[in-house]
């Protein structure tokens, strides 16, 4: 089976493209593909959304706030602890993953 675009064009195999079809419930292949992707994306969006509250609600801030006070020193802990650099990290990653799917959903 042959998926093709105006830009590209790409080749699954009939055992995909049968499973694709079933799980999307639609007979064209295509269509199939961008529901599946559509699906997963706002899976994606929701996983990374419960991620940044639970992050909120552990420090009871913004990202934004967190990384202010992160970078000025006035968390009241010490931000360079493994602890507080890993939240950091992992709530900035998931905040720019939001911000990547969120702009594939406009």
């Amino acid at each position: 089976m042959a998926i093709s675009t105006k830009s590209a064009s790409m080749s699954i195999s009939p055992r995909a493209g049968d499973l694709l079809t079933r799980v999307a419930e639609t007979p064209d292949l295509e269509t199939a593909l961008w529901k599946v992707l559509s699906d997963y994306i706002e899976l994606k969006i929701q996983s990374l959304r419960d991620e940044i509250r639970q992050f909120e609600t552990k420090w009871e801030m913004s990202f934004a706030e967190f990384s202010e006070k992160f970078g000025d020193g006035s968390l009241a802990v010490d931000p360079y602890t493994y602890d507080v650099e890993r939240d950091f990290w992992a709530w900035e990653q998931a905040t720019t993953l939001l911000q990547h799917y969120e702009a594939f959903q406009s």
